[in-house]
């Protein structure tokens, strides 16, 4: 009886793991494109059979099913049994279950600087320094990114406390490849190329750009990406931070230097469809469409990576459509910075499981196997580019890797007030005709008063 039970068990075990193996969207070993020697060398050194994690975060809908098929990755491998309750409203359900002494064990957090809240107010455990060593080895522009998330602790100590997985990227710049072959444009590689193409366009009869403000209540936001991206290209990184944080203020001649970057384009009749008049109203999803007309009403618009889901139905991006990296200045030596945003997983209640997930989103195939499907971007510089599911991505991707400093959208780090309030107000002033030292001198003063 021992004998058939065994038996039993031993044919119910067998059968248990093809099941799983049949979840895994990607075969092990089956697909030479794949790291598997990182997944075998994970699975080698973790053993969590009986454990739990629970895992919240904001995606919802395809992202949500997206990551879970990363997450049966890890069930596999060391055995545990993973819960991600992801969704609309996450911000405000991860703080009440903090506070509650509820946590999850893991918070996919889409902002750092509530990741720094909560790391102020004690209720995250600091990653292994292990981690810190990773990015900046792993990452392009590593050091950057274990900037992003480090933050005192509750006692006032610097540590690391995220790990910063799945990337946006805003520094970028939509055309159509046809109007640009029969008008014998290139693609500019340089800032200064950039500027010079905008004149040709306007020497040839045509408008360079396409831009817009409008979007509802949070009219002006598109802006203030604009100023985010000028701030790299005519200030250092550490000049970025500071200002982000009001060390560098608001009316700061550098500020004010990035705004005008920025009205250079946007106040400039001739380079803007409609004039500069019209681009407080013109709505930024309406913007884009001027690429398409025929003719066009303009040839360049920079716009993030999420930008065609507003094109014209039918646009096939590659095609009708395709983008180049926002350039940078050859004449001021501050690199390739790329402008964007991302997700930082945090421990919120420490245990093994919720360690060993950590360390398995340091693994290519973490990254290689959500890259392979789509709306997955990585800094990641040891995975295979050539798993991403589209070239597309694959070419955001490129951007990312060939970074010298990232950034993260600086209105989001900023308080609300300003970052969701005074910034994108004063962006429309400015882009109304108010001069920049006067509206970075109004922001000031509503910055000040937070204080």
């Amino acid at each position: 009886m021992t004998r058939n039970f065994l038996a039993s068990a031993a044919v119910l075990a067998l059968f248990a793991g093809q099941v799983a193996a049949q979840d895994l969207k990607f075969a092990p070993g089956e697909d030479a494109r794949f790291n598997w020697a990182s997944f075998d060398s994970f699975k080698a050194n973790h053993d969590l059979k009986g454990q739990t994690l629970k895992i919240d975060g904001p995606w919802g809908g395809v992202d949500k099913a997206l990551f879970e098929t990363v997450i049966a990755y890890f069930e596999a491998a060391t055995g545990a049994d993973v819960d991600y309750s992801g969704g609309d409203g996450f911000e405000q359900r991860v703080m009440i279950d903090v506070e509650a002494g509820s946590p999850p064990g893991i918070a996919v957090i889409p902002q750092p600087g509530l990741a720094a809240d909560l790391a102020k107010r004690g209720k995250l455990t600091p990653l292994k320094p292990e981690i810190g060593t990773f990015l900046q080895e792993n990452y392009a522009a590593g050091q950057s990114w274990v900037d992003l998330s480090t933050y005192p602790g509750a006692d006032g100590t610097k540590a690391l406390y995220g790990l910063f997985y799945k990337v946006d990227v805003k520094s970028l710049v939509w055309y159509s490849p046809e109007n640009f072959e029969d008008a014998g444009y290139e693609v500019p590689q340089t800032m200064e190329d950039l500027k010079a193409l905008s004149e040709q366009i306007v020497a040839d009869g045509g408008t360079p750009w396409c831009i817009g403000l409008g979007s509802g209540g949070a009219t002006g936001w598109p802006a203030t990406d604009w100023v985010e991206d000028m701030m790299l290209r005519v200030n250092t990184p550490q000049d970025y931070d500071a200002w982000v944080s009001n060390d560098l203020k608001f009316d700061d001649p550098k500020v004010v230097a990035a705004i005008e970057e920025f009205g250079a384009f946007a106040r400039n009749d001739a380079w803007v469809a409609g004039g500069a008049g019209g681009v407080a109203s013109t709505d930024f999803r309406d913007a884009p469409k001027g690429l398409f007309a025929s003719p066009p009403t303009c040839y360049m618009h920079r716009q993030a990576s999420f930008i065609p889901s507003f094109f014209p139905e039918g646009t096939v991006v590659g095609e009708d459509a395709d983008f180049f990296y926002f350039p940078a200045y050859a004449g001021k030596d501050l690199g390739q910075p790329v402008l964007g945003a991302g997700t930082v997983f945090v421990v919120t209640q420490d245990s093994p499981a919720a360690q060993a997930f950590i360390d398995f989103l340091t693994t290519p195939i973490a990254h290689e196997i959500w890259m392979a499907q789509s709306g997955f971007l990585t800094p990641n510089k040891a995975v295979n580019t050539e798993v991403y599911g589209d070239p597309t991505l694959k070419k955001m991707g490129d951007i990312l890797l060939n970074a010298t400093t990232f950034r993260f959208d600086g209105s989001d780090l900023m308080p609300g007030a300003i970052g969701a309030g005074a910034f994108w107000t004063g962006m429309v002033d400015y882009s109304g005709g108010k001069d920049a030292a006067a509206v970075a001198s109004d922001i000031q003063k509503t910055w000040d008063t937070l204080k």
